[in-house]
């Protein structure tokens, strides 16, 4: 129990206090100095009117809501598949094998292969361009901010509806038979049976899902990092909460303190959030308890 503790001290609570601390301060990484002033809230009070900032939640909410809700459909529309008596899919081992594999990649290789694919030179130009001649130019896909969206919003559904699928699968074979059989006899069409037995049955499995992706979105980085560079061009359209954070922790800003606010403020956004949702899908039994 004691080097549970230890660990447990040394490489979570202590780095969580001394971020808490550290937005409270103005530190700055400077040469044979740290730490920083106390400000106390003027960080926050600073980010929380700072364009860049609003910007970045704006298109942290847009990218993870538009990758969000395609992903679900689509993976409510597998998984009721694989496990449908009726449609009886043959193979559904290895389609639940290939729908899974983009979650098993490495961003960063996603993230090379679309720029290659993409790129002036890409396969994408060269067909459209070269092969089919439809446009009469190259599109550079990276430099249009719009093109940018729709790519990390693909890539984002891309790489999580195979898992989303898994765990709606993994819920809908838990729901007993005998209430499909129930419903078969009285009548009820496929969808009826859907919407009236296996929606509400998986409440707890969608509130899973919901609220994982809604704090990975939230956290969102590495692919429109990766892709946009840094600072989410072009004009910043898909800069991240979390890609501020680390802009402004890095060269040249070096602002701890800022920095750190960030991640206090990302923290309290994402646990409201959670919270909002938990009560939202709470069980009329458990709102009359309360």
């Amino acid at each position: 129990m004691a080097p549970f503790i230890i660990i447990f001290l040394a490489f979570i609570m202590i780095p969580i206090f001394n971020t808490f601390y550290l937005s409270l301060t103005d530190a700055r990484i400077r040469p044979g100095t740290w730490g920083g002033d106390f400000v106390g809230i003027a960080n926050f009070i600073e980010l929380l009117g700072e364009p860049m900032f609003q910007l970045a939640v704006r298109n942290t909410w847009m990218l993870w809501l538009f990758n969000f809700v395609p992903q679900m459909i689509l993976a409510l529309v597998l998984a009721a598949m694989f496990t449908s008596t009726t449609f009886k899919l043959k193979g559904t081992g290895f389609f639940k094998a290939a729908y899974y594999l983009p979650n098993l990649l490495m961003p960063v290789t996603i993230a090379a292969l679309f720029q290659s694919f993409l790129g002036l030179l890409g396969p994408v130009n060269q067909v459209m361009v070269g092969t089919l001649g439809i446009w009469d130019t190259a599109r550079n896909f990276l430099q249009n901010a719009t093109d940018v969206r729709i790519t990390v919003i693909f890539l984002q559904t891309w790489m999580w509806f195979g898992q989303t699928a898994i765990v709606l699968v993994a819920g809908m074979t838990a729901i007993s038979p005998s209430l499909y059989e129930s419903a078969m006899i009285d009548g009820a069409s496929q969808a009826k049976m859907f919407f009236k037995i296996t929606i509400p049955l998986l409440k707890p499995i969608l509130l899973f899902v919901l609220v994982t992706s809604l704090v990975g979105g939230l956290h969102m980085f590495d692919i429109p990092h990766l892709l946009a560079g840094s600072f989410g061009n072009p004009g910043n359209s898909v800069l991240t909460v979390n890609m501020l954070m680390n802009n402004r922790r890095g060269a040249p800003s070096l602002l701890l303190g800022n920095s750190a606010a960030i991640s206090v403020l990302l923290f309290f956004m994402s646990s409201f959030v959670a919270l909002v949702v938990f009560r939202l899908f709470r069980d009329p039994a458990e709102k009359r308890e309360s």
